[in-house]
């Protein structure tokens, strides 16, 4: 078995996914910023009109682990193929509808097309890259998603200034197909277990999903608690369900029988943490610059990219580093970082200068970047080439389900604290738990022992 494609292809795979991943990610956040202009022209409320970006994150959420499943039995190339190839059609369809409901539609299969691309990630740079240079691969693939992030305000406000905002879903079409003409050609060839297909856990996964997300959102909202105690009641049992039938399974779809091994236990538990201190950090800090420093709407945008974009560029370098330098060590100093990052965010001055903030915002961002591929290194290559795709498929679900908990926190502290407003009181304290959860991150990263950690 060959140990990753030559230099030369292997830039020409890396081409190929990366088209479909950012584009994956643009669309899984650009909607937002064309959300007032939807709602709108399609005569919706503001509040219906949210469903445009949830169809599209619970779709991920539901598809991710039995997609990833699927890449282990058929092998990662049809997979991102036909993720692609969907996910350019609903950009179609998201393009030209006359209604509100059509666009949520088109949305739903959007978010399973992502999730195709997505689970896809952890077995397209295992078959691509040598192991030995394996983090180089991680580390690009993690800048290509913090580029696309912070990339994707400003691309839907350029649209948007010359355009309908059905062109911030069209602009994908020609470049899904490109992205598909070279697959085949360029993609690694991989030819999966063939392993029979679980449906039923595919189902229970669904449902433990849905309800758990549903439970998330409505410890947010601070329901009723008999209704969110039945939400997450119903999750717990589902999810129970479903891990008890994986026990009966060679390959079970939701990958447990990874968890034996330490590291990616570890690496797993650590990235949980670590995106619920990012998905915190995302909510407040916008509320925080506006609301809480009096910056305006425009200004808070860019107020945070620097966020993003330092996380980029930091990732690129710490996958590389993490070829030659032990992933304890680095994971370490990037949580140590974020969190600093936070705190100094939390005490910032009462009126600060903008390149005050800036510094900060970027230090917070390479600490995320800095941790992220040396974390993701570990994860992925602890597993049998193999189950690539189930690792994956755990290992977006943690961020998933970190990003949501991190926003249901906020949206807990603002209610209990600020009597449902983002107060520069409330958000400060926000920022001070997602560095509570950085400094657990860190810990865990650093009990990743030296001989835990694959060569």
């Amino acid at each position: 078995m060959t140990d990753g494609l030559p230099p030369g292809r292997r830039g020409w795979a890396m081409l190929t996914y990366c088209i479909g991943l950012s584009m994956s990610v643009l669309d899984g956040n650009i909607a937002n910023t064309a959300l007032p202009n939807i709602a709108v022209q399609l005569h919706a409320s503001p509040a219906a009109s949210i469903w445009v970006v949830n169809a599209f994150l619970l779709a991920v959420a539901i598809c991710v682990v039995p997609l990833s499943s699927l890449v282990d039995i058929i092998g990662y190339k049809r997979v991102y193929q036909v993720g692609l190839g969907l996910f350019t059609l609903a950009s179609v369809g998201c393009s030209l509808p006359h209604s509100l409901n059509t666009l949520i539609l088109a949305r739903v299969f959007q978010g399973v097309g992502a999730a195709c691309i997505w689970s896809t990630s952890a077995a397209i740079m295992r078959y691509t890259y040598p192991r030995a240079v394996l983090g180089r691969g991680i580390g690009l693939g993690g800048m290509v998603v913090f580029t696309s992030a912070a990339a994707g305000p400003s691309i839907a406000s350029a649209i948007l200034s010359v355009a309908t905002w059905h062109w911030l879903f069209a602009i994908n079409i020609p470049f899904g197909l490109i992205a598909l003409s070279l697959s085949e050609k360029c993609l690694a060839p991989a030819a999966g277990t063939r392993h029979r297909f679980d449906v039923w856990s595919a189902i229970l996964n669904a449902l433990a999903v849905t309800f758990l997300v549903r439970g998330i959102d409505s410890v947010g909202n601070l329901e009723k608690m008999w209704v969110v105690a039945a939400e997450l009641a119903a999750a717990a049992i589902l999810g129970t369900l479903l891990v008890r039938r994986q026990f009966g399974l060679d390959i079970p779809m939701l990958a447990i029988d990874l968890f034996e091994r330490p590291i990616f236990g570890l690496s797993v538990s650590a990235s949980f943490c670590t995106f619920i201190g990012q998905g915190l950090a995302f909510v407040v800090l916008p509320f925080f610059f506006i609301d809480g420093l009096g910056f305006s709407q425009v200004m808070a945008g860019i107020l945070l990219t620097p966020w993003p974009l330092a996380g980029g560029i930091m990732s690129n370098v710490s996958g590389r580093l993490a070829d030659r330098y032990p992933i304890r060590v680095l994971g370490t100093v990037g949580m140590a970082a974020m969190c600093l990052g936070l705190i100094l965010l939390a005490t910032l001055p009462e009126h600060p200068t903008k390149m005050q903030i800036i510094w900060r915002a970027a230090l917070g961002g390479c600490g995320f970047g800095f941790f992220g591929a040396p974390n993701n290194r570990a994860l992925v290559a602890s597993a049998p080439r193999e189950r690539s795709g189930g690792a994956g498929g755990i290992s977006t679900m943690s961020r998933l389900l970190g990003q949501s908990i991190g926003v249901s926190v906020v949206a807990v502290i603002f209610t209990l604290t600020a009597h449902g407003g983002a107060t520069p009181h409330a958000a400060r304290l926000a920022l001070g738990v997602g560095a509570i959860f950085c400094i657990a991150s860190g810990v865990i990263s650093g009990a990743r022992q030296p001989h835990l950690v694959p060569e």
